[in-house]
């Protein structure tokens, strides 16, 4: 899965305990209501993050993940977190070229030669 947008925020690498290291990044979606998903990096994947800024164009390449959690009263609770694996930058959209105009001798004209007597054996 991806989650493509602008990087609206970095944070600083947190060491949860000490083997377990984790940084946090939210992107912003690009769509009609905008959408701030926070991404979790952990590990040797937090380094990724490094050379990256606010307001930078990103594909984030993710995994779902859930876990189920029973509290000391015995409920059962369940967390999802996003997870994030890889990122890429993407190109600043260039303007799109247009294709020059076909010269008119190239350009297909109207048949005229029809039958309108002929069966149509086409299905549809």
């Amino acid at each position: 899965m991806e989650v493509i947008g602008k990087i609206k925020v970095v944070n600083p690498e947190q060491q949860v305990s000490a083997a377990f290291k984790k940084r946090e990044l939210v992107v912003t979606t690009d769509e009609q209501y905008p959408q701030h998903i926070l991404v979790e990096f952990t590990q040797d994947k937090c380094d990724l993050l490094s050379n990256y800024n606010i307001g930078e164009a990103v594909k984030v390449s993710i995994n779902l993940r859930g876990r189920e959690w029973v509290n000391p009263q015995g409920e059962t609770r369940y967390f999802n977190s996003i997870q994030g694996w890889r990122i890429e930058r993407l190109a600043a959209e260039a303007p799109a070229q247009q294709a020059p105009p076909m010269p008119a001798a190239q350009a297909f004209a109207p048949a005229t030669n029809l039958n309108e007597e002929e069966a149509d054996d086409l299905p549809f």
